[in-house]
This record gives C-alpha cells, sequence and structure tokens, in this order.
C-alpha cells in the first residue's frame, strides 16, 4: 500500500474522516494528480510538480500549497503563520470543509504549477 495511503488511514478520527475527504475532492479535481510520500507526509504531486500536501496537525488538518503567492480567490481562508512560501487552508471538523473553496483554490494553484514558488513581480 502506497505509506501515504498508510499515513492517512493511521490517522484517529476525526481526522481520518477529514484526511480521506479532502483526498477525494483533491483527486476530483485535478485530473492526472500523484499521491506520494515526501517529508513523512501525503504530498500532491502533478509530474515533478507539487501541488499541495495534507496532514494532521495539532487539532486541526493542514491543506498547504506551495505556490500560494499565485492565490487570488478565497485568500481570506488561507493561513500563512511563521512561513514564508506556504499557506493553508485549516479544518477542525468535517462540516467546516468548504469544497467549493478548495475545488477554486486548486484549481488555481494548478494553472502556475509550473512557475517558481516565489511569484515575481514586474
Amino acid at each position: 500500500m502506497n505509506p501515504a495511503a498508510v499515513y492517512i488511514l493511521n490517522q484517529p478520527e476525526p481526522y481520518r474522516s477529514m484526511l480521506m475527504h479532502v483526498q477525494t475532492v483533491i483527486e476530483q479535481a485535478i485530473l492526472g494528480i500523484e499521491l506520494k510520500y515526501k517529508w513523512h507526509m501525503p504530498c500532491y504531486y502533478v509530474g515533478k510538480r507539487p501541488i499541495c500536501y495534507i496532514r494532521q496537525s495539532k487539532d486541526y488538518v493542514d491543506v498547504a500549497f506551495w505556490h500560494s503567492s499565485y492565490i487570488t480567490k478565497y485568500t481570506e481562508h488561507l493561513i500563512g503563520e511563521k512561513r514564508k512560501i506556504v499557506k493553508s487552508l485549516r479544518y477542525k471538523t468535517l462540516e467546516q470543509i468548504n469544497d467549493t473553496v478548495l475545488r477554486s483554490i486548486l484549481e488555481e494553484v494548478h494553472l502556475y504549477k509550473d512557475k517558481s514558488f516565489y511569484k515575481k513581480e514586474r
């Protein structure tokens, strides 16, 4: 079994259900996305480019995006706490997961997957 899938299945409830729900949304939103296990957490890649990672941390599930500087929609939902590049959506309950927001951010990040993580201003 894929180590990333094992990571998800080994999480206690309610985090396991939350991670599985997020996993389903991600895999439906971006065709050809691949779940890998990097840096001791599940990471999603399109080809060789990382799109996001998911993990259970403290009392929430984190869905983090490397290309966050390109996100223009739903930025009020993103948390950048003590991070220079990565921003994330955080969920403490399954009911907090807004599929529309998650899909929109995933689609936007996917558009810029071939760009640098740092947005270069002109």
